[in-house]
């Protein structure tokens, strides 16, 4: 009986995109996040007593700016070569040969597999066969399982691997092969790596992409860690994802339909985050607030949402010093009929009826339309692009939901403008 840890993606001193400061906010934690919750992994091996580790690629996020990220590795390298704890890694995307230029040599229990072609490591003491190979390039299209070997009598063949399989939503299409690939090679596991989400692709034989080991941003929601596996008598007797990360990311959807104010709204918001943070159990809670719904609420909202965002950011201060609001976005509409405003012959109905041009216009048109903001488009900083509310200046379908955002907010204005 033996147990092993299967981990990938941990983007090891990835920088933070997106760390809004404001007063209280724990960005210090934030930012050493992906160093935390490596350490967690080190000390989960340890307490286990596993016999090897196993990393599917994407150890790094990309060339060392330094060597601290390197040194940092080593140490905690150190720990497990202590205690007799081999460690397996195969380079993926973001670490591939050709992206890393520096390079520390590392414990003896560490080892890279070949980038050239797959690599067998056995381990006769527990009668272990690990396979694999690591990407060249950072852009790997050829289906690597293809060339893996055969497996080995007698052994419990592992084969590790970073693969985006058939295709996963956002993930580049980097060493495609089909789950049939991998099950006719009859190995025991396949340790995957490169999706972020956690994904249980097969039983027979185990299949995992165990997701990154700490979310970086509010795409990478819920919880993140590695998957402890226990072999007994040749064969998988368990295989259990461990939470590893420290800061857990969340959205969360407040539909403000019964809200008749901003305050209704921050007191829905602080019921709903309260209860996140318990669920965290500890951790520190990086949230992007979603505001729906069609609400009196809305007019105050959309008045000053500066207002409001850092109002919500300081009531969260009653719930926990280590929660951090990463973004409020604003999605509630008013309850003021447009369409009935739209046959209005005054300014407000003259407006409503070009917003609805404008939404019904075919894509050249639109395409011209967007010509209109070159100038601006030039001078925006390429963070800027970044951003998921960034405007995607060569697609007009982008468009349409500016002009509904223009409609949403102006005419509540209007409004009240007309009647004081």
């Amino acid at each position: 009986m033996f147990k092993f840890l299967h981990a990938a993606d941990i983007h090891l001193d990835s920088p933070p995109v997106g760390l809004q400061q404001y007063e209280g906010a724990p960005i210090g934690e934030i930012r050493g996040a992906t160093r935390r919750a490596f350490q967690n992994l080190v000390e989960l091996a340890l307490n286990e007593e596993v016999a090897f580790v196993l990393i599917a690629g994407d150890l790094y996020d990309g060339d060392w700016p330094d060597y601290n990220t390197g040194l940092f590795f080593a140490a905690q390298m150190t720990k497990l070569h202590e205690a007799d704890i081999k460690v397996f890694i195969v380079a993926g995307n973001h670490d591939a040969a050709s992206q890393i230029t520096k390079r520390l040599r590392m414990p003896d229990n560490v080892k890279f597999l070949s980038v050239h072609k797959p690599e067998t490591v056995i381990l006769e003491d527990i009668g272990v066969a690990v396979h694999g190979q690591g990407f060249s390039s950072r852009a790997v299209t050829d289906n690597l399982s293809l060339n893996y070997p055969d497996p080995l009598r007698s052994l419990f063949n592992l084969g590790l691997l970073h693969t985006s399989l058939n295709g996963r939503e956002g993930h580049e299409p980097y060493a495609p092969c089909s789950l049939d690939n991998l099950v006719s090679k009859n190995y025991n596991y396949w340790a995957l790596g490169h999706v972020h989400k956690r994904e249980v692709l097969s039983s027979d034989p185990w299949a995992f992409f165990p997701g990154n080991l700490q979310g970086r941003h509010a795409k990478e929601t819920g919880s993140k860690g590695a998957i402890l596996v226990m072999v007994e008598d040749g064969m998988v007797a368990s295989a259990e994802h461990c939470d590893l990360d420290v800061v857990r990311w969340e959205v969360c959807e407040i539909d403000t339909t019964m809200a008749a104010s901003g305050h209704d709204v921050v007191d829905l918001v602080r019921e709903t985050i309260a209860s996140q943070s318990d669920a965290a159990g500890g951790r520190i809670l990086a949230v992007r607030v979603r505001l729906v719904g069609t609400s009196e609420a809305h007019g105050h909202l959309s008045s000053d949402p500066e207002h409001w965002t850092n109002q919500i950011r300081a009531t969260v201060f009653d719930i926990s010093n280590d929660v951090w609001i990463e973004k409020v976005v604003f999605h509630t509409k008013t309850p003021i009929d447009l369409e009935t405003l739209l046959e209005h012959d005054d300014p407000v109905g003259g407006l409503l009826r070009t917003l609805q041009k404008m939404r019904s216009k075919n894509q050249n048109d639109v395409r011209e339309l967007l010509k209109e903001f070159g100038d601006l488009k030039n001078k925006l900083p390429a963070e800027y692009r970044q951003l998921d509310e960034a405007i995607d200046f060569n697609d007009p379908a982008s468009l349409t939901p500016l002009i509904e955002d223009v409609e949403q907010f102006l005419v509540p204005r209007l409004l009240e403008r007309t009647e004081s």
